[in-house]
């Protein structure tokens, strides 16, 4: 139902990540028969414009822009991804009713990103085509209420008829193929494509996450936005004032400005916001966005072939 939805090959899309995920990314992916996905949430309209013009040029298979719909300059951002016919549109972080009956009434393909059976529900009603179900494991903005992949994606596809595409915590074949026994349509990969040869994360960033190991993430700024980072010196800042009972405003003020690029493409790793899933503990070196897909796929097949040979007896 993915493939044909969004006309790709295989159902594995490339998660829209602030400050990674830009035309390079996007293109490989979409060439090697996922679904490659700009990251809109770290660009200035004009930055947007530019990298989905290169990943047209760069690829004449289907991808997408992801907006998180958090931001300002939103409506700046879904004029040009409507000027420029990109045609399928991640939203996330927001009212998925906002934009998806503009985006629809002009042809375009819309999946709102949601961690809770309530936002699915009111994702449905607003028409979307699709959902992406991310469960807690997941790097950056995450649910407040903590469910797990394995949780989410059975109680989403109770709750809603459309399709469902699982994301946190999977970057592996096994993991792909759990998340379709769990019922999920397809699965959204963020971590693993951070470490892409094509990902524009500064390089510093990427052996970071490859050196990650159990236990190197943790959810933090639950009372301001929940957001999953890599251990560090600002994580620490952020943790001890928590524990010393810092409100929101205190959180802003300790948070500032553009510390996510700092982290993620300017490769500061002890001030800077390292956002990365739980399964950073899972990879170990850094690929092209081809060769991710290829070990996906094999790893996948393998594990499903001898799933299928296993004899239980129970």
């Amino acid at each position: 139902m993915i493939h044909s939805l969004f006309g790709i090959k295989y159902p594995i899309i490339q998660a829209g990540m602030i400050w990674c995920s830009g035309w390079k990314l996007a293109s490989a992916v979409s060439n090697s028969g996922g679904l490659g996905l700009i990251g809109a949430g770290s660009m200035y309209p004009e930055v947007l414009e530019e990298h989905i013009r290169k990943c047209k040029a760069a690829t004449n298979k289907p991808f997408g822009v992801n907006v998180p719909l958090l931001y300002p300059q939103t409506d700046e951002l879904i004029q040009i991804i409507l000027r420029e016919n990109v045609p399928i549109i991640f939203t996330s972080a927001g009212n998925p009713a906002k934009y998806s009956g503009l985006l629809k009434s002009n042809g375009r393909k819309v999946v709102h990103v949601i961690a809770n059976q309530k936002f699915a529900l009111k994702a449905a009603e607003a028409g979307v085509d699709a959902i992406v179900a991310e469960g807690f494991e997941a790097g950056g903005h995450n649910g407040i209420e903590e469910t797990t992949t394995m949780t989410l994606i059975p109680l989403i596809k109770q709750c809603v008829n459309i399709p469902v595409i699982a994301a946190g915590g999977i970057a592996t074949g096994r993991q792909m193929l759990a998340a379709l026994a769990l019922g999920a349509d397809g699965v959204q990969i963020g971590s693993r494509f951070v470490t892409a040869t094509e990902s524009s994360a500064h390089e510093a960033f990427k052996q970071a996450v490859i050196a990650a190991g159990d236990g190197a993430t943790m959810l933090s700024m639950k009372q301001l936005i929940p957001v999953r980072l890599l251990k560090n010196a600002f994580y620490d800042q952020v943790r001890a004032a928590e524990l010393a009972g810092a409100d929101p405003d205190m959180l802003k003020e300790i948070l500032g400005r553009a510390r996510a690029k700092k982290g993620m493409f300017e490769g500061e790793l002890k001030e800077g916001e390292l956002e990365i899933g739980q399964v950073a503990a899972l990879i170990s070196e850094e690929k092209a966005a081809a060769e991710i897909i290829t070990d996906l796929l094999t790893e996948f097949h393998e594990a499903r072939k001898k799933l299928s040979q296993e004899q239980y007896n129970f």
